[in-house]
């Protein structure tokens, strides 16, 4: 997704796993009011339409991503604010980092996973070895991407923003992600955060069971905690989470 309004710095949302950049559609409408440069929401690799990778790393997802301004040739962004949920936030920090040269101003990562247990991270390769589930309907596929993107609830599964999660091939449905993705494994946020000289956010919803506020303190960089909001807090309250970065207009 590519919204071209405005100047001015060029904000760059990045979904979390399992989701596609379709999930940050329902901003459109605020950002058009209230960022005053051109938007980006790319699909990270492995998912929704773009290309899978052949093993999957932060770095990876990063370098992707960076492609894919640098092929916007003349109009790729001049100056960059990223906005990362959860996968995504690591990957723009991964994206922030001074080796990579990009022109970043600051970056907000929410709902990042900071602490992972070796019982988690067997699990996310056991789902990564999985085979690719297929569908008998487009009902069951678009309720397992919800599930799957930790969106149930939020959105209903005839939702425009579930379609990009989806694929039909030979009358039967699956998922567009590729399962791989989920063995990219536990970031390294002091490493990450001690690469970039540029400011940083991390922010939660207040009862998002995949991080606490004590978690994020040891990391040294400012924290915000949204009042009554979850893990995906830019789902549930767009307006709040597009408050924290008021300061990078």
């Amino acid at each position: 997704m590519d919204d071209d309004a405005g100047s001015g710095r060029v904000l760059v949302l990045l979904h979390g796993m399992g989701a596609t950049g379709e999930v940050w559609l329902p901003w459109a409408p605020l950002l058009q009011q209230r960022w005053a440069g051109r938007w980006l929401a790319p699909d990270l690799a492995g998912h929704g339409y773009a290309p899978p990778l052949p093993r999957y790393s932060f770095t990876g997802l990063a370098d992707r991503v960076a492609d894919g301004l640098a092929r916007l040739g003349d109009r790729s962004p001049r100056r960059l604010v990223l906005l990362g949920h959860s996968l995504g936030g690591v990957v723009a920090l991964a994206l922030a980092a001074r080796a990579g040269g990009l022109p970043v101003d600051a970056v907000v990562g929410l709902g990042i996973k900071a602490v992972w247990s070796p019982a988690e991270l067997d699990k996310a390769g056991e789902l990564a070895r999985r085979p690719v589930t297929w569908f008998a309907t487009r009902d069951e596929a678009a309720r397992r991407y919800l599930r799957v993107a930790g969106l149930t609830g939020l959105f209903a599964p005839d939702h425009p923003v579930v379609e990009a999660g989806l694929r039909r091939e030979d009358g039967r449905w699956c998922l567009a992600m590729d399962p791989g993705a989920f063995a990219v494994g536990a970031p390294d946020l002091p490493a990450l955060l001690s690469g970039t000289d540029v400011p940083v956010l991390l922010a939660r919803g207040e009862h998002d069971p995949m991080v606490t506020d004590a978690q994020l303190a040891t990391l040294g960089v400012p924290v915000a905690t949204l009042p009554g909001l979850g893990h995906n807090a830019h789902v549930e309250d767009p307006a709040a989470v597009l408050a924290l970065l008021d300061a990078y207009r």
